[in-house]
């Protein structure tokens, strides 16, 4: 097995700063004091690390090329991180190059033969890819800026946009609590997404202020597709005692458990209220309509490729801020009070 090259991450703990202040001194940007650059630059020397070779070509010139990487199972959710994208990179004279992972690849070499051909300003990453240390050390390793969206681990490693998603499930929960409901099933994402625990996180925090104990029974477990929405919620519809709402961590799951409910001779809302997350165009496409929380997801990656265009014009410092985004919960017809 090759050994492990050095990352930005081993140069940062090995100087004891930041991976900013790393990013800073290899980029040769000012407002860094001199003894932290010589530390880092220390650092770097000792544990023998240095951008490759396209990475420094890249650094002499602009390419108005921006990258959005995905590995996300929501056709969706990508097409409205792609919208976004595009019509800020068109607004601005760039192009957008999409370039997928897929499951199985082997993400090391993929990337490094992505990364290898591809000449780019700054790479968009979205979840759960995001989070991914394998990718983040091989973008660092290549000299790329880049831009995470929604990221959960080692916030503070890269620039990033998000939205308060705990927050957003709590208010979604308080709307069903408001409505009347008090048992009320959850169907969570997968683990690996940053916006799974934190969303679940909310659910949890509304419905433990309501004094309302939840199950381990009424959280079905889904991988934010709309096939796993209808298995989790089969086990919450299933015998007499049923929950009279269920919440799903994202739009597809929330059509799947609509489609369960359907197969079960549920009438929605006046049997099961449902209600999702993220506001994606399906969303309006089934009857009745569901009630969701809109998560900007075109206008966090166009904020993405906002962050990346910015910075790369001469004279533009990197990293740059981090930015939170608001969200709005949208109620329609697939959530009302029980027995209406």
């Amino acid at each position: 097995m090759a050994a492990r090259q050095t990352s930005i991450k081993d140069v940062a703990e090995a100087a004891g700063v930041s991976f900013k202040t790393v990013a800073r001194v290899l980029n040769n940007e000012p407002h860094v004091r001199p003894e932290l650059r010589e530390r880092v630059r220390a650092a770097a020397e000792q544990l023998g690390y240095a951008p490759n070779g396209a990475a420094r070509e890249l650094a002499g010139g602009r390419t108005f090329l921006i990258g959005l990487m995905f590995d996300n199972p929501s056709e969706s959710y990508i097409s409205k991180c792609q919208t976004g994208a595009i019509t800020r990179c068109q607004e601005t004279g760039h192009h957008l190059v999409v370039e997928p992972l897929e499951p199985g690849d082997d993400v090391p070499r993929t990337l490094d033969l992505i990364l290898s051909r591809l000449r780019v300003d700054g790479l968009i990453l979205t979840p759960p890819i995001c989070d991914d240390p394998f990718v983040l050390d091989a973008i660092e390793r290549a000299g790329v800026r880049y831009v995470r969206i929604a990221p959960m681990n080692e916030v503070e490693r890269t620039p990033f946009v998000a939205i308060d998603d705990s927050q957003a499930a709590y208010d979604m929960t308080r709307h069903l609590l408001a409505q009347g409901h008090r048992d009320i099933g959850f169907v969570a994402g997968p683990a690996g997404h940053a916006a799974s625990p934190r969303r679940l996180s909310g659910f949890l925090r509304a419905m433990g202020e309501a004094r309302l104990a939840v199950s381990p029974k009424r959280i079905g477990q889904g991988d934010f597709s709309f096939e796993s929405g209808m298995i989790a919620s089969a086990p919450l519809l299933a015998g007499e005692r049923r929950p009279t709402a269920i919440f799903a961590a994202n739009d597809d799951m929330a059509l799947g458990v609509m489609s369960a409910a359907s197969r079960a001779g549920l009438a929605v809302p006046k049997e099961l209220s449902v209600a999702g997350f993220d506001d994606s165009e399906p969303a309006l496409m089934a009857w009745p309509e569901l009630t969701t929380i809109r998560q900007p997801i075109a206008a966090m990656s166009a904020a993405a490729a906002d962050m990346l265009i910015e910075a790369s014009g001469k004279g533009q410092a990197w990293p740059v801020p981090s930015r939170q985004l608001d969200y709005k919960l949208i109620v329609r017809g697939s959530t009302a009070p029980p027995g209406c």
